[in-house]
C-alpha cells in the first residue's frame, strides 16, 4: 500500500517529543512581528509568559497587544545577546539570515527554538492546538495543514459529543441555561453545544433548535417545556420546579431555549429559582433573533449614517393593554425598532407608532422562521403592515423590523 508523500520532506524521519511547557512568568522571546507572530502570540499570552517581542514593525493586531501591556515590544531588529535568560524562542521573520542567527544563539544557550521558515532547523515545533473545556489537544505531523485538519476533527468531536472520550468527563449536578440561537442548529455557541452533549436531562423550549435534540445520547431524558402541565398560568413555575427537582436528584440539566436566555426568555426567573433552591447554575448566552434574523435576510439593525441605535421591544402585549413600553418615546426615536412576539399585535402597534409621530411610510420587514429552511420575508410600511401580515398568512415566530435599515440593500 502506498502512502502520500510528505509535503514537508525536510521533516521526514524527525520524531518530536511532545511536552507541555508551563511558561507563566518565564521569559519568552519572539523575533518578528508579522502574521505568524500574530497567530502564535495569543497562546503565549494565555499561558502567562513574559513575552519580549523584537521587531522593527508589527501588524496592527500585534501592536494592540503591546499597547494593552500583554507583551513588551522592542522596536528594533534582533541583536546577539537578546536570548539571555530566555526559556523559549519563537523566530518568525522573513529574513533567513536573521532566523538562522537567532536559531544559532538559541542552540548555544540550549534554549528551545521554534522556526516558522524551516522546521528541520528548529529544536521545537509548534503544534496545531485546540481546547475543549479543560482539555488541550495538540497535534504534530510535520505538515501544518495535516496537523490542523486532525486538530479540528478531534476538537469538533469533543465538542459535539461524537468522541466516546466525552463520557469520561466529570460534571456535577446542576442547571445550565443555554441559548440555542434563532433556529439554525449551527448557530448555537460552541459552549452551548458542549454542555448539551453532557446533559442527563434537557428541558427544551418550542423555539429551541429541534435538530439539536436528535444528536443527544439515547439515555438523555428530553422534556418538552411547552407541554409541561398545570396550565398556562403555572407553566413557568412548573418549569422552574422541573429544573430544580432534576438537579437535586443528581442530574445535569440543560434548559435549552431559543435565542438568548435573557432576551424575553424568562431566563432571569429560572436563574433566581435555581439560586434560591441552592442549585448551581450556568448561563450560556445565545445569538438573539433580534439581530440574527434581520441579518439573515440582509438587514443590518444599525448602519453608518442612518441610525445610531436600535431598540428591541416585546410585542406580546399591545399598546392599549398592560404594556410597559413607552410607545410614544419609541415612535419619536429615529433608529431601528425590532419587535419580537408581535405578529398578533402588529396592527395596534403600527397604529400607535403612527399616532405618536412615526411616519406611516416607514419601511417594515417581517421575517418568519428566520435562519431556518422555512424562512421567508415580506415587506410593507407602517401603514400597510397589518394588512400584509394577514394577507400573507404570517404566523409566529416572526421578527418585525421597522426603520430605514430595511431598505439598505434596495
Amino acid at each position: 500500500m502506498s502512502t502520500a508523500p510528505n509535503p514537508h520532506p525536510s521533516t521526514e524521519g524527525l520524531t518530536p517529543y511532545p511536552v507541555g511547557l508551563l511558561l507563566a512568568g518565564r521569559r519568552v522571546v519572539v523575533v518578528g512581528g508579522g502574521q505568524v507572530a500574530q497567530r502564535r502570540l495569543p497562546a503565549l499570552i494565555a499561558a502567562g509568559a513574559d513575552i519580549q517581542l523584537i521587531s522593527p514593525g508589527t501588524t496592527p493586531a500585534v501592536q494592540a497587544m503591546a499597547d494593552a501591556g500583554e507583551l513588551t515590544w522592542h522596536r528594533r531588529g534582533y541583536a546577539e545577546g537578546d536570548l539571555a535568560d530566555t526559556w523559549y524562542v519563537l523566530v518568525a521573520t522573513d529574513d533567513p539570515a536573521v532566523n538562522s542567527a537567532v536559531s544559532a544563539e538559541a542552540e548555544r544557550l540550549r534554549v528551545f527554538c521554534a522556526r516558522s521558515d524551516d522546521a528541520s532547523a528548529a529544536t521545537a515545533w509548534t503544534p496545531a492546538t485546540g481546547r475543549d473545556g479543560g482539555a488541550t489537544v495538540s497535534v504534530l505531523t510535520g505538515d501544518p495543514r495535516h496537523s490542523a485538519a486532525l486538530r479540528n476533527t478531534i476538537v469538533e468531536g469533543l465538542r459535539d459529543g461524537s468522541l466516546a472520550a466525552r463520557q469520561f468527563r466529570a460534571h456535577t449536578a446542576g442547571v445550565a441555561l443555554v441559548g440555542g440561537g434563532p433556529g439554525d442548529p449551527d448557530l448555537i455557541t460552541v459552549r452551548g453545544r458542549r454542555l448539551l452533549a453532557d446533559a442527563d436531562v434537557v428541558v427544551a423550549d418550542r423555539l429551541a433548535p429541534r435538530e439539536l435534540l436528535a444528536e443527544l445520547a439515547p439515555h438523555v431524558e428530553v422534556i418538552d417545556a411547552s407541554k409541561i402541565p398545570y396550565g398556562r398560568f403555572m407553566a413557568q413555575e412548573a418549569i422552574n420546579r422541573t429544573l430544580v427537582e432534576h438537579a437535586k436528584a443528581g442530574r445535569f440539566v440543560v434548559r435549552l431555549k431559543g435565542g438568548d436566555p435573557y432576551v424575553f426568555g424568562r431566563g432571569g426567573e429560572e436563574l433566581l429559582a435555581c439560586v434560591e433552591a441552592g442549585v448551581p447554575v450556568t448561563v450560556v448566552p445565545g445569538i438573539s433573533s433580534s439581530i440574527s434574523v434581520p441579518a439573515a435576510v440582509g438587514i443590518p439593525v444599525t448602519h453608518r449614517g442612518m441610525t445610531h441605535e436600535f431598540t428591541v421591544i416585546s410585542g406580546h402585549v399591545g399598546p392599549d393593554e398592560r404594556s410597559l413600553t413607552n410607545w410614544d418615546a419609541a415612535a419619536r426615536m429615529t433608529g431601528t425598532l425590532v419587535l419580537l412576539m408581535a405578529v398578533d399585535k402588529i396592527g395596534a402597534i403600527a397604529a400607535r407608532l403612527i399616532e405618536a409621530g412615526r411616519s406611516a411610510d416607514t419601511p417594515v420587514a417581517v421575517v418568519q422562521e428566520g435562519t431556518t429552511a422555512a424562512q421567508r420575508r415580506v415587506d410593507a410600511t407602517l401603514a400597510t403592515v397589518a394588512d400584509v401580515v394577514t394577507a400573507e398568512g404570517i404566523k409566529p415566530p416572526a421578527v418585525i423590523v421597522i426603520g430605514d435599515v430595511v431598505n439598505v440593500l434596495g
